[in-house]
């Protein structure tokens, strides 16, 4: 079977990350498995639209720049470049990390399968002070956007992929519509997040028997900057976890909207607590820290989950679901 041609979309907002996006794009273009195009998708930053256009316009290889078509937010830059892409296969690559050489070709094999309507990979953190806070948990990786202890190794089945280190059939978008607008980031507001989580569970809806992978050899290293280091940040996107949860479980249900969350709370935590709690009596550096900050984390999760699902009860935020144009 031919490997499907695969396009690549980074959605970028500020100029402040400009050589993480040039060392994104980078990493796509030299790629085993060379993607069919890069789409830089621009936020509503006509500086940043102007200065990326011209440092692409005389560019090697299938590299274009476009605005966001949408309302400003991540989700809506997805979707402006799943609009706007020709491969088979549409995968997205975060704006301050970047890809191992074989990051296409390991998502490209997933698709040998035809049941397969999305593979999502391996996210490593690159701590901005050259190491990991010793009172930083694994388990809590995703705050960061990194892949997060508790994941199954491997190529696997799941329920969903995470958003910066994600491909999708294109036919999951034509069967299930776009990213939900109103629920993800919009550039350095309240870091809200679970678009992908809601996509993917509308799509196995929409295709019963749809397989979902994550391949841990489709490796990307996303970058952390030093503010995100700090308990403040932690408690801060623990905190809209849960409002973004709330609003996930209002649309799908809180059976599907929280299937995963069940396992990782009532298995994986507890382990890290105790892992934590024996590194303490060992005096192993930060072994106390990581288990209060999963508690903390988990408590700040709850908090924000409680507080969601009143507003939206009370008629609060909502997101909407577009459909997306599909190009090609």
């Amino acid at each position: 079977m031919t490997a499907p041609a695969v396009s690549v979309v980074i959605c970028v907002y500020t100029e402040d990350r400009w050589e993480d996006i040039l060392a994104a794009v980078a990493s796509v273009r030299a790629q085993s498995h060379p993607a069919l195009e890069t789409l830089l998708v621009v936020d509503h930053n006509p500086a940043l639209l102007d200065r990326l256009a011209a440092e692409y316009k005389e560019a090697d290889g299938p590299v274009r720049v476009l605005a966001n078509a949408g309302p400003r937010g991540l989700s809506a830059g997805r979707n402006t470049g799943v609009a706007a892409s020709k491969g088979e296969v549409i995968a997205f690559l975060d704006d301050d990390a970047v890809a191992e050489r074989d990051w296409l070709r390991h998502f490209a094999e997933g698709y040998a399968d035809p049941r397969v309507l999305a593979v999502g990979g391996r996210t490593e953190p690159v701590w901005a002070s050259g190491r990991r806070p010793a009172w930083f948990p694994e388990e809590f990786d995703w705050v960061v956007g990194c892949t997060y202890r508790g994941l199954p190794p491997g190529r696997v089945r799941v329920r969903n992929v995470l958003g910066g280190n994600a491909s999708f059939r294109r036919t999951a978008f034509e069967l299930a519509g776009g990213f939900a607008t109103g629920i993800g980031r919009d550039g350095d507001r309240r870091p809200l997040g679970c678009e992908e989580t809601e996509l993917c569970i509308r799509i196995s809806r929409a295709r019963p028997g749809a397989v979902l992978l994550v391949d841990d050899r489709a490796v990307i290293h996303h970058r952390v900057p030093e503010a995100r280091e700090r308990f403040a940040y932690f408690r801060t996107r623990t905190y809209a976890e849960g409002l973004s949860k709330a609003l996930v479980a209002r649309s799908v249900g809180a059976a599907k909207g929280l299937e995963s969350e069940r396992r990782y709370t009532t298995r994986v935590l507890p382990a890290g607590i105790a892992r934590g709690l024996r590194d303490a009596v060992l005096a192993r550096p930060g072994g106390a820290g990581r288990a209060g900050a999963i508690v903390a984390g988990v408590l700040g999760a709850v908090g924000g989950y409680v507080v969601g699902s009143v507003r939206v009860r009370r008629g609060g935020p909502r997101f909407a679901v577009p459909p997306v144009e599909v190009g090609g």
